[in-house]
C-alpha cells in the first residue's frame, strides 16, 4: 500500500477519497486554487498544495502542477477523483512518466473509450448491444441530418466526448435538426474542446441503467446495477441500487455484458458501464443498449457501496498499489436498497440555474450518509460544480430506504443560498417514482408539480419574525406594561411580497401574532415554542435573511424601515446575466427587430450554456457586452424598446 497519495481534485470526492485513504493509514496531499485556500479538502489533508488561479485552467487542469506538487511532497501515486482531469489519457501518461502511480485504469483503455463512436464499435466487436445510430468520422452537417432520417425520429446528438449531459440535444423533429446540432456543437466545443458529435436512436421510454464493474487489469467483477433514471436535461438527480423491477436474468446479462466491456480494453479500477433500457414494460434481457463507460469512479458510487458493503475507493487504492481483485464475482452480493439524491444550489423557479453564495448554515440528520465537501461559512463560488453533497439512505426494501430518503431531505438545513432540496422533497414524495414506474422524462411530464415553490403558513412568518425580532428567547419582563401590551411590527417579504406582521407580547411565555390579519398564538413550554399548535422550527437569520427550516427551507427577507425605497436601474426592458458567466456568444445588434423568445445571447456559466431570451417583441436599442466578456450577476447584457 501507498503510504502517501495526492489527490487532483476538490470537493465532495476530494474529501470522500481522503476519508478512505486516511482510515488505512496513507496521507493525503491536497491541491487547491485561489477560491479553494480555505476548503474543506485542504484542511482534512495532511499536505496541501496552492496550483494557482481560481478558473480550472489555472489550477485543477494544470497537470504539470499537479505532478509537480506531487512529487515535491513524495506522493507515490495520483488519485485523479472525478471531473477535471480523471479521463484524460495524456495527464495518465504523465503521471506514469514522472514514476508516480495513476490509481485508476490505463491510458489505452481511457482512449478506448473516451469517443462514444469508437467505443461503440469496440462494444459491437466484444458482442455488447449498442443503440442504433450513427457513429462515423464524416461530420457534414448534410450528411448528420440524413443520417438521422435513416434513424427515424426522436433521436438524441450527442458528444462525442465528454459526458454529464453536456453536448447533447434531443430532436423531435426534422425541421429541429440543424438548430441542435449547431447548439450541441457549441457546447462540446466548449466543454471538451471537440465538437464533433453522434446520432443515435432515442428510446421512447427509456430507463437508464448502470453496472459497477472493477477489474484488474485483466479479470474484471460487477457491483450489480444502479438505476439512474431519475434525470433532468440528461443529468442525473436520484440514484438508487438495485434498479426496480430487474430480474436475476436480465442482472446477470447486463452485468455479463459490461464485464465484457471491462475485459475488452484491459481496464484496471473502478468504472461504469452505462446502458439504455427500454422501459416501456417489464424489463427484458433483450431490451438494453450500450450508451458509454466512464472510467472512473462514478458521483453515485455510494448506492453501490451501500447494497454491496464495499469500499470503492479501498479497492482502488488496494489495486493500483498492485493487490488483485479483493472478491470474486461469487462473493458479491446485494444487501437491501439504496438511494442518493444531490444536493445542489440551484434556483429552481428560475429555471434550475446555478447559484452562488455564502453558506451560513449547513446540517444533515444522523440517519443518513452526507458526502460534503463544503461546511457552514464556505462559498459557493461560480468557478466550479455548485454541489453541496450527496445524501444517501439504505433500508432493508426499497420502500424503506425511500422513507429513510424522504425523512433526510426534510430534516437538512441549508442557509445562504438557494437550493434544489425542495424540489429533490417532491421527487422523493412521487406517487410514481414512489410504485418504481421510472423513467428518464418523469421529471419532465411532471416538471411544474415537482417544482412548485413551497408554501410559507402563518406559523412559518411568526418563526421568521420571532427570530428575527429576538422574541424567540425573550427577557424575563417581556410584555411587562402599565395599562396594555404595545403591539409591535416586524416588516418581512416572502417570494417578493411585504407582509403585514405584528405582536403582541403577553408575558414572557405568551405572544400575540397577527399576520396579514390572520391571527397565531406563541406559547412557550417546557423551554420550547409552540406556534399555532407546531412545534417551533428552526431558523437561521443571516445578511438580511431568515430561513425558516420547514418546508425544505423557506427564505424571508427582513425589511429595513430605515432603508429608502429605490428602483432598480433599468426601464424594464433590460436583459440581464441571471448569474455570473462568460458572454459565450452574442447574437442581438442594434436596430434589430426580435420577438419573444429569441436567442439574444449565450452565457456559459457552472461547465453550461444558457441562452438568454427576448423576454417581449421589441427592438434592440443597446448591447452592453461582447464575446468573452465576464459579467456578473445581474450585469445588464442587451437593452428592448418598443417598435416606433
Amino acid at each position: 500500500m501507498f503510504n502517501t497519495i495526492l489527490i487532483a481534485n476538490r470537493g465532495e470526492i476530494a474529501c470522500r477519497v481522503m476519508e478512505t485513504a486516511q482510515s488505512l493509514g496513507v496521507r493525503c496531499v491536497a491541491v487547491y486554487s485561489d477560491a479553494d485556500a480555505q476548503a474543506k479538502h485542504v484542511q482534512m489533508a495532511d499536505m496541501a498544495v496552492h496550483i494557482g488561479g481560481s478558473a480550472p485552467a489555472d489550477s485543477y487542469l494544470r497537470g504539470d502542477a499537479i505532478i509537480a506538487a506531487a512529487r515535491d511532497t513524495g506522493a507515490q501515486a495520483i488519485h485523479p477523483g472525478y471531473g477535471f482531469l480523471s479521463e484524460n489519457p495524456d495527464f495518465v501518461e504523465a503521471v506514469e512518466a514522472a514514476g508516480l502511480t495513476f490509481i485508476g485504469p490505463s491510458a489505452d483503455a481511457i482512449r478506448a473509450m473516451g469517443l462514444k463512436d469508437a467505443a461503440k464499435a469496440l462494444m459491437v466487436e466484444a458482442g455488447v448491444p449498442v443503440v442504433p445510430g450513427y457513429h462515423g468520422a464524416d461530420q457534414s452537417d448534410d450528411l448528420l441530418a440524413g443520417e438521422a432520417a435513416k434513424i427515424g425520429y426522436p433521436v438524441l446528438i450527442k458528444a462525442v466526448a465528454g459526458g454529464g449531459g453536456k453536448g447533447m440535444r434531443l430532436v423531435e423533429t426534422p425541421d429541429a435538426f440543424a438548430d441542435a446540432l449547431a447548439s450541441a456543437r457549441s457546447e462540446a466545443q466548449t466543454a471538451f474542446g471537440n465538437p464533433d458529435v453522434l446520432v443515435e436512436k432515442f428510446v421512447t421510454h427509456p430507463r437508464h441503467i448502470e453496472v459497477q464493474v472493477f477489474g484488474d487489469g485483466t479479470h474484471a467483477v460487477h457491483l450489480f446495477e444502479r438505476d439512474c433514471s431519475l434525470q433532468r436535461r440528461h443529468q442525473k438527480v436520484i440514484e438508487e441500487a438495485p434498479a426496480p423491477g430487474m430480474t436475476p436474468e436480465m442482472r446477470d446479462t447486463m452485468g455479463t455484458a459490461a464485464v465484457r466491456a471491462a475485459e475488452a480494453i484491459g481496464y484496471k479500477g473502478a468504472g461504469t458501464v452505462e446502458f439504455i433500457v427500454d422501459g416501456s414494460g417489464d424489463l427484458r434481457a433483450d431490451g438494453f443498449f450500450f450508451m458509454e463507460m466512464n472510467t472512473r469512479l462514478q458521483v453515485e458510487h455510494p448506492v453501490t457501496e451501500a447494497i454491496t458493503g464495499v469500499d470503492l475507493v479501498e479497492w482502488q487504492l488496494r489495486v493500483a498499489a498492485g493487490e488483485g481483485l479483493p472478491k470474486s464475482q461469487d462473493q458479491l452480493s446485494i444487501t437491501g436498497h439504496a438511494f442518493e439524491a444531490r444536493l445542489y444550489a440551484e434556483d429552481v423557479p428560475a429555471g434550475f440555474l446555478p447559484a452562488t453564495g455564502v453558506l451560513t448554515h449547513l446540517s444533515f440528520p444522523g440517519g443518513a450518509r452526507a458526502d460534503s465537501g463544503v461546511r457552514a461559512g464556505d462559498t459557493i463560488s461560480p468557478f466550479y460544480d455548485p454541489m453541496i453533497a450527496k445524501v444517501i439512505t439504505h433500508g432493508p426494501t426499497r420502500a424503506t430506504a425511500l422513507a429513510r430518503l424522504q425523512s433526510a431531505l426534510s430534516d437538512t438545513q441549508v442557509a445562504g443560498t438557494v437550493t434544489n432540496l425542495a424540489f429533490l422533497g417532491a421527487l422523493a414524495g412521487h406517487e410514481g417514482f414512489g410504485q418504481s414506474k421510472v423513467d428518464t422524462g418523469l421529471i419532465a411530464r411532471d416538471l411544474n408539480a415537482l417544482t412548485a415553490a413551497p408554501v410559507a403558513q402563518p406559523r412559518h412568518s411568526v418563526a421568521a419574525a420571532m427570530a428575527v425580532s429576538g422574541l424567540d428567547q425573550p427577557p424575563a419582563l417581556a410584555g411587562f406594561a402599565l395599562w396594555q401590551p404595545m403591539t409591535r411590527a416586524i416588516p418581512l417579504t416572502y417570494a417578493d411580497q411585504p407582509l403585514a406582521i405584528s405582536v403582541q407580547v403577553i408575558d414572557a411565555h405568551t405572544q400575540l401574532w397577527s399576520v396579514d390579519d390572520t391571527s397565531v398564538e406563541a406559547t412557550q413550554s417546557h423551554g420550547r415554542w409552540v406556534i399555532d399548535g407546531h412545534p417551533a422550527p428552526d431558523v437561521s437569520v443571516h445578511d438580511g435573511t431568515a430561513t425558516v427550516f420547514d418546508g425544505y427551507g423557506l427564505i424571508y427577507d427582513i425589511v429595513d424601515p430605515l432603508d429608502v425605497a429605490t428602483s432598480a436601474a433599468g426601464d424594464g426592458n433590460i436583459v440581464e446575466a441571471p448569474m455570473p458567466g462568460l458572454v459565450r456568444a452574442v447574437f442581438a445588434k442594434p436596430g434589430d427587430t426580435v420577438a419573444k423568445g429569441d436567442r439574444l445571447a449565450i452565457l456559459e456559466a457552472m461547465k453550461m450554456e444558457h441562452a438568454l431570451l427576448a423576454a417581449r417583441d421589441g427592438i434592440v436599442a443597446e448591447v452592453y457586452a461582447t464575446q468573452g466578456d465576464q459579467v456578473t450577476a445581474g450585469a445588464a447584457l442587451v437593452r428592448l424598446e418598443d417598435a416606433t
